[in-house]
This record gives structure tokens, C-alpha cells and sequence, in this order.
């Protein structure tokens, strides 16, 4: 069988979302099924160790696509083209976009429908494209991989798509995430925020992260206690997002993006990890911060209930006072952070790369026989 794979997402310099789930579900693909080939359809040149297996073939196709009339020129020329000349026989797209004009079967992978429900947050031309094709691409996939209940059946209501035609596959997390030894926390923390306990957040520095809030609600817990810091990781995923940023004070610390080295010290060292998007499909970095066994404190809409369950402190993303109280209960409370971080390392093991990998296989295979 061959086996072409949208793979524009790995990028040496800046593997974010998409990347990472792209690399840990492809690599156990082709590293468990060596008597298939994987096409792995790159819109630039691309680094050798995303070659992940010899039974991968790496394809080149322009225009690099990142700008909505570039998605159009490469899905449904390029893609097409390259789909029909090496004789695919299944497209698997991990960040949800289809080639509308191919007649392959194609599987992908819509992970939330964020643009559908704000479509405030994005910029014009993106939030013209989401909205007009991915409801064509939920219809023309032969499946829909997804990676919450929660999405699943947001696919339902909003698209009307067939329960039968969804699997969900939850997301995993990096395996270097883990519980760091007291002297590398201390270390980390003296170079980070000069020894002081910090909250954490990681993400793209986006509306619906609800990053600027997040800032407002750590100020207004600073008016009560003054013992954590605030580290920010992440970059802006449009310039004009840079104005989220603006919330400057002494305590709060950005570090932009971090490679994954980095991020998992950063991470280990939390003394506790803060993710309160308003609208999301699942929440990796919570994954991570379990795995380290670092207390949460979660948004409770969407799907983050689903991800942490009782494993961190649930907030109203739109409260500044329910997320600044909450920051003041783990600071104030050991008992409480340590409970939390129990809870956190117990509950990481129910989430897989490997499990999601295999359902998404199984998807892949009942798409061409």
C-alpha cells in the first residue's frame, strides 16, 4: 500500500501543535509498517531526520503553503497532481485540510472548530478559508480522525457529519516529559525567575488561549500574595496577536518559543501548570505538565474537562476573578498542590501516542480495503 502523508507541519525551527502530532503518530506508523511506502509531502525543503524509516519517500511540492490562496494552489493542484503520479492509494492529512479535487480516498484529522465558533480571533482571509472549506473537507473525507469526544460531537452539530464517519483518538505527550529531581527544579527556577516558585503557561499566544486574561487574573493574585512568578511560553501566531503581549510587570517572564530540551525542564520545574483556553480540541501541553506531575489549574469548557477530569482545579476562562483565586489557593495551600500533583502523574498514563497512532492505523487501512 502506499501511503501519502500531508507532513508540512515538521519544522526543524519551530514544531508547535500540528508538528508534534504529525511526527509522533507518522513515526509509529512507519516504524510498525515496513511493508508499506509513506509519501511524506513536504511544502519545503525538508530536515533528513523526518525521514523516519526507509520505507520513506519525501516529496517536495510548491508553492509553500502558508497563506490561505497558497492552501488552495498546493491542495488542489499540487497534491492532486503528486497523489495521481505516485499512485496513492490513501491521503492522510494530520491538520485536517483535503484535496477537494482528488478522487484518493483521504482520511484526516480535524482536531477542533474553533474558527467556526470565533471566528473574531482569526484573521480575515484565514477565518474566509476555514469557514468555506473545512466543511467541504469534513464531507469529502472517507473518515474523520479526532482527538476529543468533545470535537466529535461538535463535528455532529455543527457540520452534521455522520457519528459512524468520526473516531476519536485522543492525543499523548512527548515521553521526555517527566517528574524533575529537586535539584534541577532549583536550578531551573534560579535562572528562570530567581529561585521563586512560578505558574506556567505554553502555547501559541493566540485569542482563544486567552493568554491576556490569564496576565490580568496573575496581576489581581498578586494583589493578595506575591510568592509566584508568571513564565509564558509561546510566540504569537499572527502579528497581530504581538498586542497580547503588552501586559508588562517584573514578575511575568516570556521566553518565546522553547525547543523541546528546554520545555520539558521549564515544565518539570512548574510549581504549577495554568491552561485556560476558552476553546479548545484537547490541550497537549496539559499531557505534558501531568506527565511531569505538576499541579493544574484548567479551564473548564470544551474539551479540557474531558482531558483532565479531577486531576487539576477547573476555572470559568472568562472569570479573572475564578482564575486569580485559584492561583491564590495553589500558592497558599502545600496540601493541595501536592494532592493535585498526584493526581496529575496518575492520570498522564491513560494517554498514549502509541494508542492514538494504532486507531489511527486501523482508520487508515478500513479507509482503502
Amino acid at each position: 500500500m502506499i501511503i501519502a502523508i500531508n507532513t508540512r507541519f515538521l519544522l526543524p525551527s519551530k514544531m508547535e501543535g500540528f508538528g508534534w502530532f504529525t511526527y509522533e503518530v507518522v513515526k509509529r506508523m512507519v516504524e510498525n509498517h515496513p511493508e508499506h511506502t509513506f509519501l511524506f509531502f513536504f511544502d519545503r525543503p525538508y530536515d533528513n531526520r523526518y525521514l523516519l524509516a526507509p520505507n520513506v519517500v519525501p516529496v517536495v511540492l510548491r508553492p509553500p503553503a502558508r497563506h490561505p490562496i497558497l492552501f488552495i494552489l498546493w491542495f488542489e493542484f499540487a497534491v492532486k497532481r503528486a497523489l495521481k503520479k505516485y499512485k496513492a492509494d490513501v491521503f492522510f492529512s494530520p491538520d485536517g485540510y483535503l484535496s477537494l479535487r482528488s478522487k484518493v480516498p483521504q482520511v484526516n484529522v480535524i482536531h477542533d472548530l474553533n474558527f467556526a465558533h470565533y471566528p473574531q480571533d482569526l484573521p480575515w482571509s484565514s477565518r474566509v478559508y476555514y469557514n468555506y472549506f473545512f466543511p467541504k473537507f469534513a464531507k469529502k473525507a472517507e473518515h474523520i480522525v479526532t482527538v476529543s469526544n468533545y470535537t466529535k460531537q461538535d463535528l455532529i452539530d455543527t457540520y452534521q457529519v455522520p457519528e459512524r464517519k468520526i473516531t476519536v483518538a485522543w492525543n499523548g505527550a512527548n515521553e521526555v516529559f517527566v517528574p524533575l529531581k529537586e535539584e534541577d527544579i532549583i536550578h531551573v527556577r534560579n535562572h528562570l525567575t530567581h529561585d521563586k516558585p512560578y505558574f506556567l503557561f505554553v502555547g501559541s499566544i493566540h485569542p482563544r488561549k486567552n493568554v491576556k486574561r490569564l496576565i490580568e487574573s496573575y496581576l489581581k493574585y498578586r494583589e493578595k500574595n506575591t510568592s509566584f512568578d508568571l513564565v509564558v511560553v509561546g510566540e504569537p501566531m499572527w502579528k497581530h496577536n504581538q498586542e497580547l503581549l503588552a501586559l508588562k510587570h517584573e514578575s511575568i517572564h516570556y521566553t518565546g518559543h522553547l525547543n523541546i530540551q528546554k520545555l520539558t525542564r521549564v515544565m518539570g520545574a512548574a510549581a504549577c501548570f495554568v491552561y485556560v483556553p476558552y476553546f479548545e480540541g484537547f490541550g497537549i501541553p496539559l499531557v505534558e505538565a501531568m506527565q511531569c506531575g505538576v499541579p493544574l489549574i484548567s479551564g473548564n469548557l470544551t474539551s479540557l474537562p474531558e482531558v483532565v477530569s479531577d486531576s487539576a482545579l477547573l476555572v470559568d476562562p472568562f472569570s479573572v476573578e475564578d482564575i486569580s483565586n485559584a492561583m491564590v489557593q495553589i500558592s497558599e495551600n502545600e496540601t493541595l498542590r501536592k494532592e493535585l500533583a498526584r493526581k496529575s502523574l496518575e492520570r498522564s498514563g491513560i494517554f498514549s501516542w502509541d494508542k492514538s497512532a494504532e486507531k489511527i492505523w486501523s482508520v487508515i487501512e478500513k479507509s482503502v480495503y
